[in-house]
């Protein structure tokens, strides 16, 4: 792919918080999980296409059951991520990831606890392995904030 450029999530809300609720307003629009899931696997669908150069161990978020790949690049201050999986439903759960996280400030990235997949009751809804391997790619993101 010539244009990696393309390949990071553009920030949609000004914030990560506005983020965080848009995203919560929208699932509340479905009555059941079933259609909550629907949803999810969709904006999955919606992510930029990830390079498959990038689909290697170098970019592969650990602590997941499914394979997650996770690339970062810094421009003006903020760090954004393009993200992708081997599961539909993950693929979604990282572009929702990705909706909040991705063209951040580093601060904004540390300041915004991923405590929000609890309240919006994706954790309790995802089988374990699942509710872990969507922890551990928050934390993934996380940490390459932190890192300096």
């Amino acid at each position: 792919m010539a244009d990696r450029e393309a390949c990071f999530v553009q920030p949609q809300e000004d914030d990560a918080a506005q983020a965080i609720t848009a995203i919560g307003d929208e699932l509340a629009l479905f009555d059941d999980w079933m259609e909550r899931y629907q949803y999810i696997i969709e904006m999955g669908r919606k992510l930029p296409d990830f390079p498959q150069d990038w689909q290697d161990d170098a970019h592969r978020v650990p602590g997941c059951q499914s394979q997650v790949w996770l690339e970062a690049e810094e421009k003006n201050g903020c760090l954004f991520f393009a993200g992708a999986s081997d599961a539909a439903i993950v693929q979604g759960l990282v572009a929702l990831l990705l909706r909040v996280y991705s063209g951040r400030t580093r601060d904004e990235i540390l300041a915004t606890d991923p405590v929000f997949l609890h309240e919006l009751g994706l954790v309790k809804a995802l089988s374990a392995n699942r509710g872990n391997g969507v922890e551990a790619m928050a934390k993934a993101i996380r940490q390459r904030a932190a890192a300096v």
